[in-house]
């Protein structure tokens, strides 16, 4: 698994969306390293992130986080996971609380009860490549008035690049993940102190969804922000300090 470490005081572990890679993070672990040692990572077919990309399951990328926990920190950590990632935290939480000093779920989901809309992705990405699903995916991911402002203009465009780059196949199979996922049952058992942030113009995953997730997990509470998906590109010093708030708060 590709990884970078950098900074000092409690390990924070940030977990990336699909179509993109570690680099997503970037002004955020910048905000946080003076405080946290930050770990970014590619999930499986994405970054630079290497190896066959068989058919797998999240709980599959749950384990796979789990093992690199347990190679860079001997003690918890805390995970924050935004879409694809949050959904990772979501069972890993379930299935390695151990790990965990606590969780941060930011724009994501536990289950999506109709996959119509990842097979029509799959399908456009299989006859089309990145490249069909590059326009949609930039408007999902961050907000009008953001994409009309230079500053966005510029993440827009770093954020089609990594798209681009990113492997169909990684792509197709993680959809195909996230289509059969239903992280509910599991979530129902989380006792970690979870946050959960909902971004107010996220068509992606609206603000229902988070407050669906924070029903199941007893130990969640909602943050809703001024954002659209990829809340991390669009609002990182804003996200940052919701972070390390909530960090410093946690139990030793």
């Amino acid at each position: 698994m590709n990884f970078s470490k950098e900074g000092q005081g409690p390990v924070v572990v940030l977990s990336h969306a699909l179509a993109l890679d570690r680099g997503m993070w970037s002004d955020v672990a910048a905000a946080l390293t003076p405080h946290c040692t930050v770990v970014r990572y590619d999930h499986r077919g994405h970054g630079e992130a290497t190896g066959a990309i068989d058919p797998f399951s999240i709980e599959d990328l749950a384990d796979d986080a789990a093992d690199l926990i347990r190679e860079v920190s001997s003690d918890p950590v805390v995970f924050v996971g935004l879409s694809l990632g949050g959904m990772v935290g979501q069972a890993l939480a379930a299935r390695h609380p151990a790990l965990l000093r606590g969780l941060a779920v930011l724009n994501s989901a536990a289950h999506y009860p109709d996959r119509s809309t990842w097979d029509a992705r799959i399908l456009a990405v299989r006859e089309g490549g990145m490249q069909a699903i590059a326009d949609s995916s930039i408007e999902r991911w961050l907000t009008p008035a953001f994409r009309q402002s230079p500053a966005g203009q510029a993440m827009a465009g770093r954020l089609r690049e990594v798209l681009l780059r990113t492997d169909p196949l990684a792509y197709t199979r993680t959809c195909e993940a996230i289509a059969g996922m239903d992280l509910r049952p599991g979530n129902r058992r989380i006792e970690n102190p979870t946050l959960i942030v909902a971004g107010r113009q996220d068509m992606a995953t609206p603000p229902a969804m988070s407050q669906a997730m924070a029903k199941d997990i007893a130990s969640a509470r909602v943050v809703e922000v001024e954002a659209a998906h990829i809340s991390a590109a669009e609002i990182p010093g804003e996200l940052a300090s919701l972070l390390d708030d909530w960090i410093r708060a946690l139990p030793a």
